[in-house]
């Protein structure tokens, strides 16, 4: 999860070794300009890649689709959005390919991340991912690239994005219940990635219903979103319980995974998200009433939602200053920071077009200004961990471990 080791300084390298007489190889060409300087070599950046590094192509991409959908225009925002949504694109597609790459090269080391109680947890992160860029797609990339281009590559990321993510949902849990060595000390925010991902299908899945074809076809993407909706919703509910729980009885714990307590408002923003999109599109598909209660439905479930999500970000960010305070070394769990409180920035969003009140739409700004702040402090320091080479060596045994 996190990288702690501090790797050896080229110096190091070069220095004879006195137990075997031998001198280490000297530093790579790149390491020479400071490039991947803490590799022994450029293509091991290829052998540790986990599945949480999707978490910052989700980051990115919320900025970018949450500008999109914030309630106050700025000027010089809608370009800006389309300038990170091409980012988080380049950056799927990038990372893509080096995971493939990473199960060619190092099929062990990547079949182990299933049997890792906490790593398997973020087999949920690529499904994300692509739905996330997906999104953006639809409502920043029509711009670029056409509407027809960008619902048809929306099409495609989403339908992958949703079969891997209802794998995910399934598929981890059971080797929670089977093979991982879980103990009362062992919820962490996480848990929460697998069973995200079909909320995040339920609400980039609203913005396909008037694009897919009238009649049954578009009925039936209504009914699977919901279903996708209560699916997520009611595991979210088990795993935050879980969470509570577990800190109430033993507390917070290493300060590696503290940021993962920001993932809990993932499922309540993309939650409120998904509830008021597919009410905003259920009259595509379904006549009045049924339409006119799923409408209501989004604000009467948002509205709560949005007051049980200002509490937990209350909590969360007291225990995040807490630790910083005492110390917080970085790692790919920061990312933990962007996407969740990105979906509570489209939440809002939503509840302020569907109520008309002046309290969501200056919070939305407000949660808005929050993520771009955190992103930029997030990306910067990925960024530099990631020229230097840091973020690819393995991460420490006591980084793996049982989060508590």
């Amino acid at each position: 999860m996190s990288i702690t080791e501090a790797p050896q300084s080229n110096l190091a390298r070069l220095t004879p070794n006195s137990v075997t007489g031998t001198t280490p190889v000297a530093p790579h060409r790149l390491a020479r300009i400071g490039v991947l300087s803490e590799l022994e070599h450029p293509s091991h950046l290829f052998a540790n890649l986990t599945p949480n590094w999707f978490a910052s192509i989700m980051g990115t991409g919320i900025v970018a689709v949450a500008a999109a959908s914030l309630p106050e225009q700025f000027l010089g925002l809608h370009t800006f959005a389309i300038v990170v949504w091409a980012a988080a694109a380049l950056l799927l597609i990038a990372l893509t390919a080096a995971t493939a790459v990473h199960w060619v090269r190092h099929t062990d080391t990547a079949r182990s991340h299933a049997n890792n109680p906490v790593m398997a947890h973020f087999y949920g992160a690529p499904p994300m991912a692509m739905m996330t860029v997906g999104a953006g797609t639809i409502l920043l990339g029509k711009d670029v690239l056409g509407l027809r281009a960008a619902v048809d590559l929306d099409w495609v990321l989403w339908t992958a994005g949703t079969v891997t993510g209802l794998a995910a949902a399934a598929i981890v849990p059971y080797l929670m219940f089977t093979r991982h060595t879980i103990t009362a000390s062992s919820a962490f925010g996480g848990w929460l990635m697998p069973v995200v991902p079909p909320m995040v299908s339920a609400s980039t899945g609203a913005l396909l219903i008037p694009h897919a074809a009238a009649g049954q076809a578009r009925l039936t993407l209504l009914m699977v979103c919901y279903a996708m909706f209560g699916l997520s919703l009611l595991a979210s509910l088990i795993v935050i319980t879980l969470i509570w729980y577990r800190l109430a009885v033993h507390k917070t714990g290493d300060a590696r995974m503290v940021p993962t307590l920001w993932i809990v408002l993932g499922p309540l923003g993309q939650s409120i998200t998904a509830a008021n999109l597919l009410g905003g599109v259920a009259h595509e598909a379904l006549p009045a009433p049924y339409s006119t209660a799923l409408q209501a439905f989004g604000v009467v479930y948002g509205v709560p939602v949005f007051g049980f999500a200002l509490l937990w970000a209350g909590v969360a960010g007291a225990i995040t200053i807490r630790t910083v305070r005492e110390g917080l070394p970085f790692s790919l769990t920061w990312w933990s920071f962007t996407f969740p409180v990105g979906t509570c920035v489209t939440g809002t969003s939503a509840l302020a077009l569907h109520t008309g009140a002046d309290l969501f739409r200056y919070a939305a700004v407000l949660f808005y200004a929050g993520l771009v702040a955190a992103w930029i402090t997030v990306a910067a320091r990925t960024a530099h961990g990631s020229v230097r080479g840091r973020l690819f060596l393995p991460a420490a045994p006591s980084a793996i471990a049982e989060p508590a």
